[in-house]
Parts: C-alpha cells; structure tokens; sequence
C-alpha cells in the first residue's frame, strides 16, 4: 500500500466553503483561530498574508497558500487596512463570491475554502505540514495544481449534477499534490512521514510497515531492507521521522485501528488481529495507552460526534 493512499484514506479530506473573494481598492477579511486548514489561491492581483508575531508574506497572481489556523491570520491589501470578520461577511451572502473594497475596477481576485478531515485520525496532520505552506506560481508544482483548481473553480461556479463528488474528488488530489510537494521539498525541517518518504534509508522501511502493517517487523529487520546496521538505522529513523521505527508501527496500527472502528463493521477482535496484535486484551490495552480510552469508548464518542455533527 502507498504510503500517500493510506494517509488520504485515514484523513478523508473534504472541502468546504468554497468561495471567491473578488476585491477593488483596499480591504481585508480576518479569519478566526479554528485549528483547521485553509487554503488560498490568487487567480489576480496579490495580497498579504498576515499572522500573529511573524512578516507578512505578499501572495502574488498564481500563488497559493495553505494555512493551519492554530492561530488568527488576515488577507489584506495593505497592512493598515481594518479587516472585516469573514465568518459574518461570507453568512451575509448567498452567492459564492464575495465582493470586498470600493470601486469599479476589480483589484484582485482570490479563491479558498476549508479542508475538513474525519475526527478519528485528524491528529494525523500534526506534524505532517508547517503551519504554513506557500507555493509560488513559479514553482513546478504549481502547473497541476493550477489546473486542479481551476477545473474546482468551475465545477463550484457551473454547480452541474454531481458537481459536489467532482469537487470533493479534485480537492483530494490538490492535498496529494501539496504533500508530495511537501515531502520533496529540500527546505523542509519538519520531521514526519513525508520527510521519511523522502529519505532513501527510512523509506523502504515505511513502505513495508504501510504495505503489511500486522506483521511482526522488528528493528533488525526494517535495517535490513536499508542494508544498514540495526543502530544506524534506528537512530536515521528517530532523526527523520522523529520517533523510532517501532513506536511508528505501533502508532500506525492504532490509526489504522481507530478507522476501522470508525466504519463499524467489524468487531474488535477482528480488527485487534488485523492490525497486528496477538489477542484483544493486549490490543486494548495499547488502545487505551495511546487514545486515553478503550476502543468500545472510543467508538461511542464518534457516535455522538457524528450525532452533534448533523
């Protein structure tokens, strides 16, 4: 199993509030502290991304931006300009686009929304991005995700029969394109699996665990896959995963685990033996370690989740 189509399966991303910003003159909308992640994408013009406490960064025509709002961050035209609450602006609406500023002449237009991911592994994205990631016009990478944002763009706008699985389906493929990006960037310090997907001791090792994650892998044989030492290639993995090979495969069958329990078909002991445990007792026991409860509490926090949800 690639180790992409496990992550984009467990974090099921949705899209949601798409809309269009479409500016003149000055102006600014603030977006709320929310521990979600939002994307941006300016079709015209160029703005300013600010945050708490660090350089506001200029977004040109091309550029995108996707950002964790573990903090508060505004789009503006210039920094002094007063911003305008975007949870009160876009609720006023009806329409997809939101005009902003005065005057006849469109200053800059701008596309965004909100990636959404089930509850039960959402913790997953920590530390899988920096808080904020920026990706040029110019950048490679950029040619495909244009053209996924743009055919977005249309299927939003056009609204044809289902537009809506078109929109979900596109919006999967931009996070895949962000994270190969990602996990190629030279730049990147952030530990994690993108870093160890890129890294050519740790990836054999990833794979495996991803390809068979029952199976009895021990450190000794992960290093082998490497050709490396037992050592070396534990102390490689801590450095570039940023926890050791056994606590990974330990954490990953607790994620796999979480989603089964998640979809609520199989029992527990079937999904304990699938994942690589010997008996329930002990998967139960590694559950509650690593999510603070037991899989039967667990499943019943969902339920009602999902209840408060709809």
């Amino acid at each position: 199993m690639d180790p992409f189509v496990d992550l984009i399966r467990l974090l099921r991303p949705r899209a949601t509030l798409w809309r269009t910003i479409e500016a003149c003159g000055r102006w600014g909308i603030s977006f709320h502290k929310r521990n979600d992640l939002l994307f941006c994408w300016v079709e015209k013009g160029e703005c300013l991304l600010q945050r708490p406490k660090v350089a506001a960064l200029k977004l040109r025509a091309g550029d995108f931006a996707l950002v964790r709002t573990s903090s508060s961050f505004d789009l503006t035209s210039d920094a002094k300009v007063k911003s305008i609450d975007s949870e009160k602006a876009f609720a006023s609406q009806s329409t997809i686009a939101l005009k902003m500023g005065a005057g006849k002449a469109r200053s800059s237009t701008l596309h965004g929304g909100r990636f959404v991911f089930d509850t039960a592994n959402e913790e997953i994205l920590t530390g899988l991005l920096p808080q904020l990631v920026h990706i040029r016009a110019t950048d490679r990478s950029m040619r495909r995700i244009h053209q996924l944002l743009k055919m977005n763009a249309t299927e939003s706008a056009n609204r044809r029969p289902g537009y809506e699985f078109v929109v979900a389906r596109l919006m999967e493929l931009i996070l895949i394109e962000v994270l190969r990006r990602e996990g190629l960037n030279t730049e990147r310090t952030l530990p994690g699996l993108l870093a160890g997907l890129s890294d050519a001791v740790v990836a054999p090792a990833l794979n495996a665990i991803h390809d068979d994650v029952a199976h009895d892998w021990t450190v000794a044989g992960l290093a082998s896959l490497a050709n490396i030492s037992r050592s070396a290639f534990a102390s490689r993995f801590r450095e570039v995963v940023g926890t050791g090979p056994i606590e990974y495969l330990k954490n990953w069958r607790i994620a796999v685990a979480k989603d089964e329990l998640r979809e609520g078909v199989k029992s527990s002991s079937e999904i304990a033996f699938a994942v690589g445990f010997q008996s329930v007792s002990a998967f139960s026991t590694s559950f509650s370690r690593r999510v603070g409860c037991s899989p039967k509490a667990f499943t019943n926090r969902l339920r009602i989740a999902t209840i408060r949800a709809n």
